[in-house]
């Protein structure tokens, strides 16, 4: 009868631990994919493709977002992903601080001269204000992560859901849920703590406050 029992419970522990090790996968899973599908360069290219949209002519100015998500995002990515199959960075998400900086001067210079050709071509002020936005975040975050991992990933949530609620009012606003979920992804991988997703929110909601200003100076 005690062989019977221990081998019962010995049974009974191994599908817990089997469910909790399952659940915990999913867990897992999900977090990765809300990393994925909400990373910077995905949410700020998407703001400063719209961003058009805060002056009459959208959306036939559709063009000039375009062009600053091109030299914002997409030119930084590029670099970026070229480096982490060189070696020279862990991974796209830039897990390592100390890599952090050099990642970032990258951006700053490829945004500047984003910024030139934006203001050649007669972009509008919307967005070239969102451009220099998106600098004044990044330059934040170059100067911070040397001594601390703030969250690149709630930063760029945040200001984009903002600009979202900013372009097209009330309709956006239920992607609010979008700034917690992030967060909690990045928790859920480790990648942060609460203390640096905190301050990456804040960071996010002072740029579209300062987007939000500049905007009010249009005409």
């Amino acid at each position: 009868m005690v062989g019977v029992r221990t081998s019962d419970t010995a049974a009974k522990q191994g599908a817990d631990t089997h469910a909790t090790t399952t659940k915990r996968s999913r867990r897992v899973w999900a977090a990765h994919l809300l990393t994925e599908l909400f990373q910077p360069p995905v949410v700020v290219s998407l703001a400063l493709l719209l961003s058009p949209a805060a002056e009459p002519g959208f959306p036939g100015t559709l063009g000039y977002g375009a062009v600053a998500a091109f030299f914002v995002c997409g030119i930084p990515l590029g670099i970026l992903l070229v480096l982490v199959r060189l070696g020279r960075v862990r991974d796209h998400h830039v897990s390592d601080r100390k890599q952090r900086l050099p990642v970032l001067l990258i951006a700053i210079a490829s945004v500047a001269v984003g910024l030139v050709v934006l203001n050649a071509a007669d972009a509008p002020t919307s967005v070239t204000s969102a451009a220099a936005v998106v600098v004044a975040g990044v330059l934040a975050v170059a100067l911070i992560s040397p001594f601390w991992k703030i969250s690149g990933h709630a930063a760029c949530i945040t200001f984009s859901v903002l600009a979202m609620i900013i372009l097209f009012g009330p309709w956006c606003v239920p992607l609010l849920i979008l700034i917690p979920a992030v967060g909690w992804s990045r928790l859920v991988l480790a990648a942060h703590t609460l203390g640096q997703l905190i301050a990456g929110t804040v960071l996010g909601a002072l740029m579209a406050g300062l987007w939000l200003l500049l905007l009010g100076r249009i005409g």
